[in-house]
C-alpha cells in the first residue's frame, strides 16, 4: 500500500512560529514545514530579533510577549502570503519601526481589509507606493486593543492576523467580521491559540479576544492537507491506492474534505485516527461542488476532471482569483492548451469531459499549486511539461521526488 510523506502543513507552521515568537518561554516546533514559505517566515522572526535555533525535524523559538527584540528592521517576506499579513501585524505590538517588503508576485496581493484594521486599532502604519499593498512601514507602540471591524471576504488570513494579535494587546479584541471566506482556516487558528493557551468566544459575527498573552508548549505539526490533496487525487484517478499518515479524524484542516469530493465521485475513502486512505475505482463521475471552504484544492479537482463521466463545476471560488495568480483563469487556460472545453464565470469554473487531453507546457504563473495539480493529470496525458517546475519550493520542495516515486508505484 503506497504510503505518502507528506511534508508539515504550512498553515499551521505559520501561525506556530507567530505563536511560538509571541508565547512567554521556549516552543519547540515538531516537525515543521520546512520550505520557501516557512524558511522565509523564520527568516522574518529573526530580523526582528527572535531566538529561532532548528534541528533537522525541530525548530526552538524563544518567545518574546514584548514584542521584537531590536527597535528597527527590515523584513523580506518572499512570495510568502502569511509571512506578509502576519509578521506586520505581530511587530505593532512592540515598539520600533519595521519595514516590510516581498516578492512582485506577493506585491500584487491585497492586504488592505487587515491594514485598515490595524490603523484602526491605532496602529500607525504607511504603505510605500500603493494602498493596501507591499512595501509598508510600521512603526509601532503596542496595540491598546477594543473594537475593530473586518472584511475578511477575499482572505481568512486577515482575520487569523487579527485574533492572534489579540492577546497581545492591552485590553483584548473584539472582532466583528462583515464577511469571511475559507472558514476552516479559522478554526486551525482558533485550535492552535487554545494550544497555546488562549480561549476565544464567538458572539453572532464577533470574535471576542482576550488579553493576556499566550504560553510556551512543544506543539507537533500535522502533514499538509492541501499537499496531500494532489496524492489522493492521483489515487482516485489511476485506480491506485494512497495513505497519507498523520493526517486522520483529529485533523485540524479542512482541506482534508477534498476526500469527501473524491467520495463522491467515486473513490473510496477511509479515515482513520490518525490517517486517510483513497481508493480509486476505476469511475470518476461528475458533479457540481461549491468549494469555498476548500478552494486551495480548486486546482486539484480542476486537473483530474476531464477523466470524469460528466461535467465538472466548481462555485464559489471567487478567492482563488487573488492567490498567488488568477488560479480559476490559469486552471482554464492549461486545461484548454490540453483540448478540453471548459466555461468560467466570476467565481465558478465548468470543466467537460470528452476529447482526449493531448499534452503541452502547462503555464504555471509561478504557482506552486498549478504544478502540482497538473502533476496529477501527467498521470494519464503524456508530455506534460512546466515552464517553472521549481516554484514548488514554495510549499514543498521534494514534491517531485515524492510524486515521482508514488506514480512507479502506482
Amino acid at each position: 500500500m503506497p504510503v505518502a510523506d507528506i511534508p508539515g502543513s504550512k498553515s499551521i507552521t505559520a501561525r506556530a512560529l507567530f505563536l511560538a515568537a509571541a508565547a512567554d518561554g521556549v516552543t519547540t516546533l515538531v516537525r515543521p514545514l520546512r520550505s520557501d514559505d516557512t524558511e522565509g517566515f523564520a527568516e522574518g522572526l529573526a530580523r526582528l530579533g527572535y531566538r529561532v535555533g532548528r534541528t533537522p525535524d525541530s525548530w526552538q523559538v524563544d518567545g518574546r510577549p514584548q514584542g521584537p527584540a531590536v527597535a528597527e528592521a527590515d523584513v523580506y517576506c518572499r512570495d510568502g502570503a502569511t509571512t506578509a499579513r502576519f509578521l506586520p501585524t505581530l511587530a505593532a505590538a512592540g515598539h520600533g519601526t519595521y519595514r516590510f517588503d516581498a516578492s512582485e508576485q506577493m506585491r500584487r496581493r491585497p492586504l488592505l481589509p487587515l491594514t485598515r484594521a490595524l490603523r484602526e486599532l491605532g496602529v500607525d502604519l504607511r504603505h510605500e507606493e500603493r494602498d493596501g499593498h507591499h512595501p509598508l512601514t510600521v512603526r509601532a507602540a503596542g496595540v491598546a486593543g477594543g473594537e475593530v471591524t473586518l472584511d475578511a471576504g477575499q482572505s481568512s488570513q486577515y482575520l487569523t492576523a487579527l485574533l492572534l494579535l489579540g492577546p497581545l494587546t492591552e485590553k483584548g479584541l473584539r472582532i466583528h467580521v462583515t464577511d469571511l471566506v475559507s472558514v476552516p482556516y479559522i478554526e486551525i487558528t482558533l485550535a492552535m491559540m487554545r494550544a497555546f493557551g488562549v480561549e476565544v468566544t464567538r458572539e453572532g459575527h464577533d470574535f471576542v479576544v482576550p488579553p493576556g498573552g499566550y504560553r510556551a508548549t512543544t506543539y507537533a505539526i500535522e502533514p499538509d492537507a492541501s499537499t496531500s490533496s494532489y496524492f489522493f487525487a492521483a489515487a482516485a484517478l489511476s485506480g491506485g491506492e494512497v495513505t497519507v499518515p498523520g493526517l486522520g479524524e483529529g485533523a485540524l484542516q479542512g482541506d482534508l474534505g477534498f476526500v469527501d469530493v473524491l467520495r463522491r465521485m467515486g473513490a473510496e475513502v477511509e479515515i482513520g485516527a490518525d490517517r486517510t486512505t483513497v481508493r480509486g475505482t476505476g469511475e470518476l463521475r461528475g458533479l457540481t461542488v461549491n468549494m469555498r471552504d476548500i478552494s486551495d484544492t480548486m486546482p486539484t479537482l480542476a486537473a483530474i476532471a476531464p477523466f470524469a463521466s460528466g461535467p465538472v463545476r466548481i462555485e464559489d471560488v471567487a478567492n482563488t482569483r487573488v492567490k498567488e495568480c488568477d488560479r480559476l483563469e490559469a486552471c482554464a487556460e492549461n486545461l484548454r492548451r490540453l483540448g478540453v472545453r471548459v466555461e468560467t464565470g466570476p467565481d465558478w469554473i465548468e470543466i467537460h469531459p470528452g476529447a482526449t487531453p493531448t499534452g503541452a507546457e502547462i503555464k504555471t504563473y509561478g504557482d506552486h499549486r498549478i504544478v502540482m495539480s497538473f502533476a496529477v493529470t501527467g498521470l494519464r496525458v503524456p508530455g506534460i511539461s512546466f515552464d517553472d517546475p521549481g516554484c514548488v519550493r514554495k510549499t514543498f520542495p521534494g514534491f517531485h521526488e515524492e510524486f515521482g516515486a508514488l506514480r512507479a508505484r502506482l
